[in-house]
């Protein structure tokens, strides 16, 4: 999954701390019973369906493009959307070469919810692994990476999404995408392997659906959202190109009770995903955990065979998750 840049960039922020303004929830020792915190709509998003949902993924096992987990969690992918009522779903295939020369049958799957609506917002994830552990001890470093996290987390969160659209419809236009081939790009540095991350949605953003009046009015891209007591800070590029939508969605996760979650500090600039949704003209931001306590970068499973299912918390799920519902349960024709 992409890199990270160290250099922070300090933006003028009214608070620059977790918790600002809000309180964070009391935890249980049960997964699900923790307080209610206010909720701006009726919609309650359920952890345990979307922790399911990225354990079901990596039971399909590494998710390489051209393996067969590829093949199966594609299959899985796209019926759980038919499943959860999308109107219609779009599978984007196309072949791509990742920097060492591999070539790899890709496939961006989007299900799109009340199409004819004009208001449109855009979720996305990744929904591959990383083909080498290479953040990993020496012996492990050629062993593929499991993703709970990396990849299956986000993907989780919006299959759940997902299934509550089909259940209520908001009164916008909704797009969820789950693009390919991000986490197979040069993690040698700063600078010289940018453009080998995020294949998938490099395409997608040259042949994007949209006949002109239908763009998302924005995009939030889920990247890494299921780690233990992880903090989402706002994201270089985020901020950047899209700073109208953090205050938005940090706005809303702040009244939701999830202030602690989402802190109102500046962080580096993640090269993924949103990046290039945001070249392509929609604004566009990233809720991922970068700026680890111990690892002062990602999660520290990151890049290791130590993704797997021990790393995700259903609270972090639940807490991300209900921040995206109520984003998009608020927003009014």
């Amino acid at each position: 999954m992409k890199f990270l840049h160290i250099a922070i960039i300090m933006l003028c922020l009214g608070a620059m701390s977790c918790g600002a303004g809000s309180s964070k929830e009391s935890a249980t020792t049960s997964d699900s019973t923790t307080t209610t915190p206010p909720r701006l709509t009726d919609i309650a998003f359920d952890a345990d369906s979307a922790y399911a949902y990225v354990k079901a993924q990596v039971d399909c096992g590494p998710r390489i493009p051209g393996t067969k987990g590829h093949t199966k969690c594609q299959r899985y992918l796209a019926e759980q959307l038919r499943r959860f009522g999308a109107d219609s779903i779009i599978e984007q295939r196309t072949i791509v070469t990742n920097y060492l020369n591999e070539v790899y049958p890709i496939c961006n799957i989007m299900g799109r919810y009340n199409p004819s609506a004009t208001k449109r917002v855009l979720l996305l994830a990744h929904w591959d692994t990383r083909p080498w552990a290479d953040n990993d001890t020496r012996e492990n470093r050629d062993k593929p990476v499991p993703g709970a996290n990396d990849g299956g987390s986000g993907v989780g969160v919006l299959l759940e999404v997902a299934r509550q659209l089909g259940m209520k419809a908001p009164q916008i236009g909704v797009d969820i995408l789950f693009v390919d081939a991000e986490d197979s790009g040069c993690s040698s540095g700063w600078g010289d392997g940018g453009d080998s991350w995020a294949l998938g949605t490099q395409y997608w953003t040259q042949n994007m659906p949209y006949s002109g009046i239908d763009r998302p009015m924005y995009g939030i891209l889920l990247d890494m959202v299921g780690g233990e007591d992880a903090k989402f800070h706002r994201e270089y590029y985020s901020n950047e190109y899209a700073s109208h939508i953090l205050d938005k969605v940090w706005s809303i996760a702040n009244r939701s009770g999830y202030g602690e979650r989402f802190c109102n500090i500046a962080s580096g600039a993640v090269m993924d995903d949103h990046y290039y949704v945001n070249q392509a003209g929609i604004p566009c931001i990233d809720i991922i955990e970068c700026d680890n306590p111990v690892t002062k970068n990602f999660h520290p499973s990151w890049h290791t065979t130590k993704d797997d299912m021990s790393v995700i918390d259903r609270r972090t799920l639940r807490e991300v998750g209900q921040t995206v519902i109520n984003t998009i349960y608020t927003e009014k024709l």
